[in-house]
């Protein structure tokens, strides 16, 4: 544990970690540990691999930066070491507190890998009740559900917190390359971004979407020239035969695989129950239990159907599903080239994926004959805007040919409507009625939702200036 603790002998966080470039969403979440007077613990959730650990020890490198905490205040504990197994909340304090060497114990006590911790959500509940003067700081992995039994169990105990894979803006941030490509400035009415340089932009946004998911790619060459066992095996086989198995007792973990490979291959795409069970053989119920674990686990994102008038449907017969980053389905099935046919259905998930930090209700509306990729619905389920994933330029000159978008914004006078292409940026388009239609590169539009997650985490679409 004093290992794992190195700055109670002065020695601060270890040298790899402090040598990593914090992560952009490392201020908003180093803020909501900082906050004080709050009974709560902040549970930082995330899939395997996108940085959380190294995450915890910035804060703690900030957290004794501060001058607000003495070094032995501060005790950190990997709860996935064979040493800790069967340990409580409890039992982890009063260990910290034995090895540091402090009377009182922690002041922060922070537990990494939560979920290896039996009933963990019902046991940080009543440690967050009994210990109101230490601050409680934990991290769970894709072991399945941690958002849905931290919502369940720890209403009014548990601040939820999500570190999402890596975003466009992010990839290229971590690299430092985005300064040059990009350029934001503040104008009346949104940001306004000038983009510098289209075909570099495109390069990296391709590189992003055959492995740019995960920090540890962007230095590693070995992980860059083999994505598949580094992704496939650390990340995707970890999950779908040891953390899912464990947690739902699940038998037949090659039929659970066999769905994740399906669906990653057919990423983007809208998905029947009803064909999906006749295809594999499995039944409905099964197939919805097996969906419900995988979007758990962080590895896919589920996306529900709206009709041309944007109203739900009663009963869920078709939804889409997208992996939660395009680099799974990559590492699983080959990279692609910026030419390759799969580069619309990647493109539309490196879209979504920028999203994948929020709440927002996102859907996709359908209807015999038409489809809008992604729709958002406000406060009163209404749609306000809504964007078509292209990669293509096509459009740009031919905008009769986009008569799905026509038809739906028809209905909608007042939605914000957005089509992103391949390197084409253009404004005010003419459009049926007084509506106006702004085209987008997919690239700078991933950039600068992923770049607006950080600034303003609630902003929505139509936010930005846009110019040649």
């Amino acid at each position: 544990m004093r290992a794992e603790n190195p700055w109670w002998a002065g020695g601060g966080i270890r040298a790899d970690y402090r040598a990593l470039k914090p992560r952009a969403y490392f201020e908003r979440f180093a803020r909501l540990v900082e906050v004080t007077g709050v009974r709560r613990a902040v549970v930082l959730m995330g899939p395997r691999r996108v940085g959380k650990t190294v995450l915890l020890h910035h804060v703690i490198d900030r957290l004794l930066a501060g001058g607000r905490y003495e070094a032995r205040d501060i005790g950190y504990v990997s709860l996935d070491q064979p040493l800790y197994t069967r340990l409580s909340i409890e039992d982890a304090a009063d260990e910290v507190r034995q090895a540091s060497g402090h009377p009182s114990g922690p002041k922060v006590l922070i537990l990494d890998e939560i979920q290896y911790l039996v009933e963990w959500e019902r046991h940080l509940k009543a440690f967050v009740d009994s210990h109101p003067d230490i601050r409680c700081v934990v991290s769970g992995s894709a072991a399945a559900a941690l958002r849905l039994k931290s919502i369940e169990s720890g209403a009014g105990r548990f601040t939820d917190f999500l570190l999402p894979p890596l975003t466009f803006f992010e990839y290229l941030d971590l690299q430092g390359i985005q300064g040059g490509l990009v350029e934001r400035e503040e104008a009346e009415g949104g940001d306004r971004y000038k983009l510098n340089d289209i075909g570099a932009l495109n390069r990296h946004f391709v590189d992003y979407i055959n492995f740019g998911g995960y920090p540890e790619a962007i230095a590693s060459p070995a992980i860059r020239s083999d994505p598949a066992r580094y992704i496939g095996t650390d990340i995707v086989e970890k999950v779908l035969l040891r953390d899912l198995p464990s947690l739902y007792g699940i038998q037949d973990v090659q039929e659970l695989n066999a769905l994740f490979t399906t669906l990653a291959y057919n990423t983007a795409g809208e998905i029947s129950l009803e064909a999906l069970s006749q295809q594999s053989g499995v039944s409905k119920p099964t197939l919805k239990r097996y969906l419900e674990y995988l979007e758990a686990a962080f590895l896919i994102k589920v996306v529900y159907r709206i009709d041309r008038s944007a109203r739900r449907f009663r009963r869920v017969n078709h939804f889409k599903v997208y992996v939660t980053t395009p680099a799974l389905r990559c590492a699983l099935l080959g990279p692609v080239k910026e030419d390759d046919e799969e580069m619309g259905a990647l493109a539309e998930t490196a879209a979504l994926a920028q999203w994948f930090h929020s709440d927002l209700a996102l859907h996709y509306a359908r209807w015999r004959g038409g489809e809008v990729d992604i729709v958002h619905l406000d406060g009163r389920q209404s749609p306000d805007w809504c964007v078509e994933v292209k990669w293509s330029d096509r459009y740009v000159e031919h905008t009769g040919e986009l008569h799905s978008l026509r038809e739906f914004t028809s209905r909608h006078p007042d939605i914000t409507p957005l089509v992103t292409t391949c390197t084409v940026m253009k404004r005010d388009v003419p459009w049926p009625g007084e509506m106006r239609l702004d085209f987008m590169p997919t690239s700078l539009y991933c950039y600068v939702v992923g770049e607006r997650a950080i600034r303003e985490p609630s902003a929505g679409a139509a936010w930005y200036v846009i110019r040649d």
